[in-house]
């Protein structure tokens, strides 16, 4: 068991799609796993009625503090908050989803305030929390300005055991990503890629491939010339700054076995870029983190699938993995601060 002082805190995601069940899936595998003691932040309802389609009886249990909650976890799935919803599997509500933003930003502030060590944040269902007044493109924008920073300040980074990736643009038209990319976009995610790695990972160094944008990197203007007037000078910046960075690199190889190793993390340019090969190798284990904000956060890397919901037979793969991801990282972070 990864030795913290204080419980990570775990947002209930929808209570409509997978995270319910999939949550007391990874409590429920917690020894085996290794995992670090976790409590929810409301939901007891909700997860109750979510663990018997796992087959689990009685494992809920009410706590008044997150010290209460590192007492009960080895023998019951510790709840604070006392705010709930009904349970409808594969039935958004709006009920759902103002508890899923009132779990998320609850577990956000606790955190922050120091009680507890990490946030996980189960999925969330974005069309469902904009008709309770949630404004931002995801969790990742909005725990940015809870968090007081600029949204360009969080960082998204897939990680899974063969590829850490970061898309520099998200949540945004294809053909809107070469007229928001920059040099100094690409310099400032760099560094906070690099400073993270170092702080959460423990990768001093940390070696940094940059993906391009167009077919084969260009091939020397052919294909459009970002990777000249963009890409390159900021690579070449952030080299004279002493990281350890290569590209721009064609997307279509960088990714392969033998690439793979040459890296720590690669910079994609766009969404799909850096997901697509994440999904492909590491779909089950793979781990949305935010990188450059003041507490740990992790997420799984997969949505609500309110079609799957309530029967079951979710994977908590990536749940236990996003659960094990954040309570080393929040080991690091104690560690070296």
């Amino acid at each position: 068991m990864t030795a913290l002082l204080l419980p990570l805190a775990v947002s209930l995601g929808d209570p409509a799609g997978i995270g319910p069940e999939i949550i007391a899936a990874s409590w429920a595998r917690r020894q085996e796993e290794r995992l670090s003691p976790f409590f929810v932040v409301g939901g007891a309802r909700v997860l109750d009625a979510a663990s018997c389609t796992r087959g689990l009886q009685d494992i809920i249990c009410l706590v008044g503090s997150a010290e209460e909650a590192l007492e009960v976890f080895n023998d019951r799935l510790p709840v604070l908050d006392t705010s709930d919803a009904e349970y409808t599997p594969g039935e958004p509500t709006e009920e759902g989803a103002a508890l899923a933003l009132h779990s998320l930003a609850e577990a956000t502030r606790l955190a922050l305030l120091g009680k507890a060590s990490a946030v996980v944040t189960a999925p969330v269902a974005k069309a469902q929390l904009a008709a309770v007044g949630f404004e931002f493109p995801g969790q990742t924008e909005f725990l940015a300005e809870f968090c007081g920073l600029n949204q360009d300040d969080a960082v998204m980074m897939l990680a899974g055991p063969s590829l850490r990736a970061v898309p520099l643009t998200v949540h945004c038209a294809l053909a809107d990503v070469p007229k928001r990319l920059s040099q100094e976009l690409i310099i400032r995610r760099a560094r906070i890629v690099a400073t993270a790695l170092r702080r959460n990972f423990g990768i001093e160094n940390a070696r940094i491939a940059v993906c391009g944008l167009n077919p084969h990197a260009g091939e020397d203007g052919r294909f459009g010339n970002e990777e000249s007037h963009i890409i390159a000078p900021a690579i070449a910046e952030l080299l004279a700054d002493g990281l350890s960075i290569t590209g721009p690199h064609s997307a279509d190889s960088v990714f392969t076995p033998r690439a793979r190793e040459t890296y720590d993390a690669a910079l994609a340019m766009y969404h799909d870029q850096a997901l697509i090969p994440l999904k492909a190798l590491d779909f089950d284990e793979g781990v949305n983190v935010t990188l450059g904000l003041p507490i740990v956060r992790t997420s799984p890397d997969h949505g609500t699938a309110f079609d799957i919901a309530g029967k079951g037979i979710a994977d908590p793969g990536a749940m236990i993995a996003a659960l094990r991801m954040a309570g080393e990282m929040a080991v690091r972070r104690a560690s070296h601060g």
